[in-house]
């Protein structure tokens, strides 16, 4: 996930927070139980075979925030099979491809622009494309390290495993915890050095392209710490977008698509 993904993402989230409509995240107790779109990815009823790896990896690959911002990271279903190497690899490249990934870049090189941030690329188009190339080589960094190239090295999932129930300060809890937690492609959790470690790496490897004003072991490790910060409004972000989704544009719409991925409109 790219650091202007997260900051949209933490921004739309934050607003939403504010909706009295997500306090009614959990069924009503007068309601008869409806399959719905907060748990996209589970097997249908009558299924008898377990979702392939490869099978919940195309189902993730659907997901969107309101049809825009890539939700690839994030998995609904319960214990899923780990990705390999190859499949680990297909999510960070279909996330780099995506072309919200060049739209989120042209806006943070925009925003640099208009601040007058990273002074010394200058104004004009000139001045843009210098942002624009950091803002693309900042994604790509951080995308293929945090979402490949360590969780290979280090043999965890770098997806968010979204809980889907509970209360609205446990399921907080529990996304923040996410940032910091990973899960083992053996099974059980562990430190996770690839979301840390690739924070860090997608900072320090910036100094060679930023402005020399703009460089520094200080600058580096703030630019991580925001990273990771981001990272957790984003996972917050991923754990009740699709209680949101459900309740504002999907509420009837659901009962008759039961298996569409939330964020995505039902065909």
């Amino acid at each position: 996930m790219t650091l202007l993904t997260r900051l949209v993402i933490a921004v739309v989230c934050t607003g939403a927070f504010s909706l009295p409509v997500l306090a009614q995240q959990t069924a009503s107790p007068n309601t008869s139980p409806a399959p719905s779109s907060n748990q996209p990815q589970q097997p249908q009823a009558g299924a008898t075979q377990p979702l392939s790896s490869e099978d919940v990896l195309k189902q993730e690959e659907k997901q969107r925030a309101l049809g825009i911002v890539p939700m690839f990271g994030m998995t609904s279903v319960k214990n899923p099979p780990p990705l390999s190497s190859r499949q680990k690899f297909q999510l960070m490249a279909r996330t780099m491809i995506d072309p919200f990934n060049f739209v989120s870049a042209g806006l943070t090189a925009g925003l640099g622009q208009a601040t007058n941030s990273f002074d010394e690329y200058g104004q004009g188009a000139a001045g843009f494309g210098k942002r624009y190339a950091a803002a693309l080589a900042d994604n790509a960094d951080a995308n293929f390290f945090s979402n490949y190239f360590y969780p290979v090295l280090f043999k965890q999932d770098p997806r968010y495993f979204r809980v889907g129930e509970g209360s609205i300060k446990k399921r907080t809890w529990i996304a923040i915890e996410e940032e910091f937690v990973a899960r083992k492609d053996s099974g059980g959790h562990t430190f996770h050095f690839s979301n840390v470690l690739g924070a860090i790496t997608a900072g320090t490897i910036s100094n060679a392209y930023y402005p020399q004003d703009d460089r520094g072991v200080g600058l580096t490790a703030g630019r991580a710490a925001t990273a990771l910060g981001y990272g957790c409004l984003g996972d917050i972000f991923l754990e009740f977008w699709p209680d949101i989704d459900h309740k504002l544009f999907h509420k009837h719409e659901s009962q008759a698509h039961p298996s569409e991925p939330p964020g995505t409109s039902p065909k």
